[in-house]
């Protein structure tokens, strides 16, 4: 390998090592410098892009320039054949990992950019979040897929695996099938994934109810999908749950939900004040989406009348509020205006000897009085 003409040549061969790792390092730290410096700079024009860019790429530039440039470098040292043969197999497995590292993070600015065009916080977002779950889905598929290849790529690197090579490829079949039944459940449960990204029986902040639980899709993983419960649990199943059993959706079409409020009421109430005064309430409140309305006597039993009210609202965390809010304010309504309607138990008292039968005796008294 040629070495460093001029002074350096005469140094002892450290000097030259310990000057290009410097140098490397100045440059890359002067390179990130510039980098950030350029992202802030054009922040105005799409702050948010070079926002995401300056949090996932800050670290990683750093490392990578400087790498390149002791990999190019390193070849005009003078370095013992062995050792050469380490440092640049080393530098080639490191250089594998930071590229790895960038394109991962570059997938998170990618993932970053469509979550902001795709935002799920607006009041109708089912489009958003069809395509959030499957970018969530892509991405964890694509990361894994990048790793793959560097791991292979680095394996690669080693004389020993590129010789052996051909008979690894001879006996891929085999391999492939003993692999194919030790990772069975693992394709399963990614296959269900792909299943559930495309045909989305699942999405990301959907409404469901599994294992009688209430709650939403937080997560959609590769093996697991986390279910947030309405108390702030978190309930986590195997993706293929969703394939296999049956659970409800309540905002697989559309995120509106339709609430109900059930009031078991006396007889004696009158439906028109009660149907008034609903209305009212409805109209009187940012949570109802002003499309669905009705009050209706659904059943009757010897004691009260069910009466069921029926409204919309945009969605589940807001139907939920607005069903406790319509209940608080009609049971108010009932307590101050006809607190005789409250359900009651009805008893009828009489006096048991005027329910007795007349004796024998008692009649042919009678009898005797009237002859």
């Amino acid at each position: 390998m040629p070495l460093l003409s001029g002074e350096l040549s005469d140094m002892p061969t450290w000097v030259p090592a310990v000057l290009l790792v410097i140098g490397s390092l100045a440059t890359g730290f002067l390179s990130r410098f510039l980098l950030l410096r350029f992202i802030r700079y054009w922040q105005g024009r799409d702050r948010k892009l070079f926002k995401s860019l300056e949090k996932h790429l800050r670290g990683s530039m750093f490392l990578f320039i400087p790498l390149l440039m002791i990999n190019v470098g390193v070849n005009y040292i003078d370095i013992h054949p062995e050792s050469f043969s380490f440092v640049t197999t080393t530098l080639n497995i490191v250089i594998i990992l930071s590229v790895c590292s960038v394109l991962i993070r570059l997938i998170n600015v990618a993932q970053d950019m469509l979550f902001i065009r795709y935002d799920i916080n607006l009041s109708n977002n089912l489009r958003a979040r069809k395509i959030r779950t499957q970018i969530i889905y892509v991405k964890k598929v694509a990361i894994v897929l990048l790793v793959s290849i560097c791991l292979s790529l680095i394996l690669l690197s080693f004389p020993g695996v590129r010789k052996f090579g051909t008979t690894i490829l001879a006996g891929a079949g085999v391999a492939g099938i003993i692999i194919g039944f030790a990772l069975q459940k693992s394709l399963v449960n990614l296959f269900a994934g792909i299943q559930i990204a495309f045909t989305q029986p699942i999405k990301i902040d959907d409404a469901v109810v599994v294992e009688k639980e209430w709650g939403w899709i937080e997560e959609i993983n590769l093996t697991y999908v986390v279910v947030r419960l309405w108390d702030l649990r978190r309930l986590v199943l195997p993706i293929t749950y969703f394939t296999e059993n049956p659970f409800q959706n309540w905002t697989r079409t559309n995120a509106q939900i339709l609430g109900s409020v059930f009031l078991y009421l006396d007889y004696s109430m009158p439906l028109e004040p009660l149907r008034k005064h609903f209305e009212k309430v409805l109209s009187e409140t940012r949570l109802w989406d002003q499309q669905t309305q009705v009050l209706q006597v659904t059943d009757a039993d010897d004691k009260t009348m069910t009466i069921r009210l029926l409204m919309t609202a945009q969605n589940s965390p807001t139907a939920w509020d607005l069903r406790c809010h319509v209940r608080e304010k009609m049971i108010e309504f009932v307590q101050q205006n006809y607190p005789h309607s409250l359900p009651r138990m009805r008893a009828t008292l009489t006096d048991p000897a005027l329910d007795t039968p007349a004796g024998p005796t008692e009649r042919s008294e009678d009898a005797g009085i009237k002859a």
